[in-house]
């Protein structure tokens, strides 16, 4: 680089973050020259250690290399939007990855991230909000999330441990508590999509009311508990020639128009 780019850098951080910097993000190709350079001029200038950690990310590239600018391949916020993508779901392709390791982005790679997000928001919409905490199955759950991040801010296992959360032997109450707890630092936007999710799905099942259609569930539920499997797969055949799919959830069956 330009010696005027290196001081560029070094005035605008003293400027609006002060003399003394604890952490300084940049991509693995800034670790030399650049940020060296930043270094020796900044603690030449104010005569002591500058910044605490470098923290240095490795590349987001496509099939046929880095994705930058310069080559007009590089990705926005916006233009995710217009495509229709939801940022979070680019978030936790993200997170799915340790910085230290290059990621390969392509659209299907992104879109089984969508898919695991919204499977991901889908499972926390379903647990109760009733119950208690308990707090040593919260602590012990939160161990390991922090475990995930001291070891070298690994995001990767971070991520692993959230999905540990749902399946942990505790109260929903408590799964939620530690949900929340995570995403301060995830910012996955969890609990307001959950909560989304609720809505949209109470306001499908309102608009979908049939009390024949909910009367031949009801009978097949009855009957699976019964255990007259010959019925309960009697009924769904019914529905299905109606033109209706049953879903089974941990909440019970439900049913839409296929």
């Amino acid at each position: 680089g330009y010696p005027g780019w290196h001081i560029e850098c070094s005035c605008i951080s003293m400027k609006h973050l002060g003399d003394d910097l604890d952490i300084h993000c940049g991509g693995i190709d800034n670790a030399f020259p650049h940020h060296t350079n930043e270094i020796a001029q900044s603690e030449s200038y104010l005569g002591h250690k500058w910044c605490n950690y470098w923290f240095h990310v490795h590349h987001l590239n496509t099939d046929n290399g880095k994705m930058s600018k310069s080559k007009g391949e590089f990705l926005t916020v916006s233009l995710l939007e217009q495509k229709g993508y939801d940022p979070m779901a680019y978030r936790l392709f993200c997170l799915q990855s340790h910085y230290r390791r290059n990621l390969v982005f392509s659209w299907e790679n992104l879109d089984n991230a969508v898919a695991a997000y919204d499977k991901l928001i889908a499972r926390i919409a379903a647990l109760k909000k009733d119950g208690e905490v308990d707090a040593d199955a919260f602590n012990k759950l939160k161990e390991r999330f922090v475990g995930a991040l001291n070891g070298d801010l690994n995001t990767s296992v971070a991520v692993t441990a959230l999905y540990d959360v749902l399946k942990a032997k505790c109260s929903d109450a408590t799964k939620l508590a530690a949900i929340a707890d995570f995403d301060r630092v995830l910012s996955l936007n969890l609990l307001s999509a959950a909560e989304a999710l609720r809505e949209k799905q109470t306001q499908e099942e309102q608009a979908s009311a049939d009390p024949e259609i909910d009367a031949l569930v009801a009978a097949r539920t009855e009957a699976k508990k019964a255990k007259n499997f010959a019925e309960a797969d009697r009924i769904r055949d019914e529905l299905k020639a109606k033109g209706i799919e049953i879903i089974d959830t941990p909440q019970g069956a439900k049913w839409r128009k296929v």
